[in-house]
């Protein structure tokens, strides 16, 4: 049996995902704080947690984490899904909580996450893997989208770090810039006041010029890419080789 726990499952990309590997026949894990009615059956487990509150997320997910070990897959992948996109706007006018957030789910969370799965999933002898779903934006300077970018470089940094920690030849942990697609996160950034995020047109125009994937599609090339076939270990994977 396979197995994956996905982040950030009640919508968008972190729903395709554990959509499409319940169809793979993957048990399948689904962390965040609202259930999606898309995801269900006896090959899905739910748990319920805020992942802007990493010292809270060892106590939400362990019990499911365990039940999972319980299970003994042949092959277990962690995807670190979820995101937010705010707060935007130009350094000098960021709301601190906002940006404290921002943080706690978009490189607290991920580690944390990862820590529990390496605790939980220890034997050296056991398919491994972790996925962390970054951005173009890690890369890429966009005005108004500092805390971001910011945290997308955090997480490939992430990625790195553990993978040079890696020891068994089992286990690789990457990262995946999946590119442009039609979703709440999306719709958010293109709304925006261009007073206060200057790059507001450049999400409006991947909208109006046709240029969102569907979320279904991208998943379904992250499962048969990066989840079922063969990665390198530390590696950055970008949308034109999904």
């Amino acid at each position: 049996m396979r197995a994956a726990i996905v982040t950030g499952v009640s919508r968008g990309l972190g729903e395709a995902l554990a959509s499409v590997l319940l169809r793979r026949g993957f048990a399948v894990l689904g962390v965040g704080r609202a259930e999606s009615a898309r995801l269900g059956g006896r090959l899905y487990q739910h748990a319920s947690c805020d992942l802007a509150h990493a010292a809270l997320i060892a106590a939400a997910v362990t019990p499911a984490l365990r039940q999972l070990q319980q299970r003994k897959p042949t092959s277990v992948t962690l995807v670190n899904n979820a995101a937010v996109p705010g707060p935007t706007g130009l350094v000098g006018r960021l709301d601190a909580a906002e940006l404290a957030t921002a943080i706690a789910v978009n490189v607290a969370a991920p580690m944390v996450m990862a820590d529990l799965f390496l605790r939980s999933f220890a034997d050296d002898a056991l398919e491994r893997r972790i996925i962390n779903v970054s951005s173009g934006a890690a890369q890429t300077a966009l005005p108004g989208s500092a805390p971001y970018s910011t945290s997308k470089a955090a997480l490939e940094m992430l990625t790195r770090s553990i993978a040079a920690e890696g020891t068994s030849p089992r286990f690789q942990c990457i990262s995946v810039r999946p590119g442009i697609f039609d979703t709440a996160m999306q719709a958010y950034m293109r709304n925006r006041d261009p007073a206060e995020f200057p790059s507001a047109a450049l999400f409006r125009g991947f909208k109006e010029n046709g240029l969102l994937k569907d979320p279904a599609e991208v998943a379904a090339k992250i499962v048969d890419k990066l989840v079922l076939g063969p990665v390198e270990n530390g590696r950055t994977y970008v949308h034109t080789e999904l």
